[in-house]
């Protein structure tokens, strides 16, 4: 064998177990399923008279770009208009363009602002002098002060750290990011004026109490009043990069601190069916050589299996869950830094492409209540696969609170939890 027909090989050996860690399901001949689905037999479809949601993940300037992208992709291959949704859930990235959406804001305009050679217009000209190749600032956090960023957080969980992700400990050891994301609540103030909420009943966008670590549910009936602009840079601030954002005289960190979809959130929220676009969900991967890249696939693979968790809780509750993030072509174009936003454009229109083609295609489609191979290392059990669920009920509860509230309102959750994920 060759030097470069080994290399090609271990490359492609790389590609292969991510996917099978991410999945749990060995990789077999031919493409990798890029769509992961948890179906309910008899379910209505979004578009023929279905209850349906969305849950845009984070993932940065770039997941931002791939969201736009794959909800293109979405509308042309099911029929469907976003801003439909009975239920946008959004985290970071994701809570910038979900709150586009519920502000009326179509995918195609979205499409063209970003695509713009330079400012912005249409429904967004009062944003018309943001720089969308720079919208939160440079691609590199600034340089950091060196002590936690939230002794609270970890003194306030110290009895239970081992039952929080670890990203959420990460947010607390991290120190105070510095810079603030102007441009991004520009763009948000453009559409809905500062300090008021959204006319969509089912816009939430998911932060993180900086001082308890829990997740605190923006724009859901039982959380405390904030505009629409306020609660989606706190979903957005990254600790170690941005500033903390003080609402109600709390301090709120980026949602993705806790998960990258918060996909658990919609479990027993009455809903047939939710799609889950997620930039750090990828059920398929490429084969990179950069070893920061590498780095990057295998956090990847820790976020996948965390949404899969989360989506097979939905799934338990009767909802169909459909799941797509970046695949090999995207993630080639994406790199290792999400925050790079030089490759926005070509990241967007890759996405529209892999996503028809992944929506379209059933070669592409890993069902797990059909699993094509056997299940892999970290795979869920074949006698633990989620079953046909009888008709759920009406009514969902808050496990923190044993409320229970009617499932057609368009309640998810009570604003900030307390009880551990």
């Amino acid at each position: 064998m060759t030097r470069s027909s080994r290399a090609f090989a271990s490359s492609r050996a790389f590609a292969d177990r991510a996917a099978t860690r991410a999945t749990g399901f060995a990789s077999g001949p031919g493409p990798t399923p890029s769509v992961v689905r948890l179906s309910v037999p008899g379910a209505r479809r979004a578009g023929s008279g279905g209850r349906w949601g969305l849950v845009l993940g984070g993932g940065g300037v770039l997941g931002a770009a791939w969201l736009v992208g794959a909800l293109e992709a979405l509308e042309r291959t099911r029929g469907i208009d976003a801003r439909q949704a009975q239920l946008i859930l959004g985290t970071s990235a994701g809570s910038v363009i979900g709150a586009l959406l519920a502000a009326g804001v179509s995918v195609a305009e979205q499409r063209s602002e970003q695509l713009a050679a330079g400012g912005t217009g249409g429904r967004l000209s009062g944003a018309a002098d943001l720089d969308l190749d720079r919208p939160a600032g440079p691609s590199v956090p600034p340089r950091p002060r060196l002590r936690p960023g939230s002794a609270a957080l970890l003194r306030n969980n110290r009895r239970t750290l081992r039952e929080l992700p670890c990203t959420t400990l990460l947010a607390g050891i991290a120190p105070v990011g510095r810079r603030t994301m102007t441009g991004v609540g520009r763009l948000i103030d453009s559409v809905v004026p500062a300090g008021e909420w959204v006319s969509h009943p089912g816009f939430r966008a998911v932060a993180l109490d900086y001082e308890v670590g829990r997740r605190a549910v923006f724009g859901d009936p039982d959380a405390p009043p904030a505009g629409l602009s306020e609660a989606v840079l706190a979903s957005c601030a990254i600790p170690g990069w941005f500033a903390p954002v003080t609402i109600g005289g709390r301090r709120y960190v980026d949602g993705g601190m806790w998960s990258a979809t918060n996909v658990d959130l919609l479990a027993g929220a009455g809903l047939d069916e939710i799609f889950v676009l997620a930039p750090m969900f990828s059920a398929a991967y490429d084969s990179p050589g950069d070893w920061r890249t590498k780095v990057e696939r295998r956090l990847r693979v820790a976020s996948t299996r965390r949404c899969l968790t989360e989506a097979r809780k939905v799934h338990l509750s009767g909802t169909a869950v459909t799941m797509l993030g970046p695949g090999p072509e995207d993630l080639a174009l994406m790199g290792y830094n999400l925050m790079a936003p030089q490759r926005r454009r070509v990241v967007l229109e890759s996405a529209v492409r892999t996503g028809l083609t992944a929506f379209a295609e059933p070669s592409l489609l890993l069902d797990l209540d059909r699993p094509p191979v056997r299940s892999g290392p970290g795979g869920l059990p074949p006698g633990n696969r989620p079953r046909a669920m009888a008709p759920r009920p009406r009514t969902w509860s808050d496990s923190s609170s044993g409320t229970s509230t009617s499932s057609g309102t368009n309640n998810t959750t009570s604003r900030t939890e307390t009880e551990h994920g």
